[in-house]
């Protein structure tokens, strides 16, 4: 069983950027496929980034590509999520994902662990 706690959320003007940090609890962080997912108000939680075990693969959602960097650090049992260019729309909670099984965790059905997530608002 591993526990998510995530921290770096806020508030930040548009063109902005955030860096969250998902820390995981455990000794076996390296076994989990990590991600990133976010929930605006009134709609369903969305893919953001995933991460594959090594760290060496990773997957963006197309509507966050070439604005967010999903890394880790197997070392320190952290995740992050680097967001750069923020928009509006990006407003959402952001949860942290832990998958045992896939070899990157990319949708909501397949997620072992959630954490409790973190807020992220964009003004304009």
């Amino acid at each position: 069983q591993v526990q998510l706690v995530e921290s770096g959320g806020g508030v930040v003007q548009a063109g902005g950027s955030l860096r969250l940090s998902c820390a995981a609890s455990g000794r076996t962080f390296s076994s989990y496929a990590m991600g990133w997912f976010r929930q605006a108000p009134g709609k369903e939680r969305e893919f953001v980034a995933a991460v594959s075990r090594s760290g060496g693969t990773t997957y963006t959602a197309n509507s966050v590509k070439g604005r967010f960097t999903i890394s880790r650090e197997n070392g320190k049992n952290t995740v992050y999520l680097q967001m750069n260019s923020l928009k509006p729309e990006d407003t959402a909670v952001y949860y942290c994902a832990a998958d045992q099984d896939s070899i990157l965790v990319n949708h909501r059905t397949s997620v072992d662990y959630w954490g409790k997530g973190t807020l992220v608002t964009v003004s304009s």
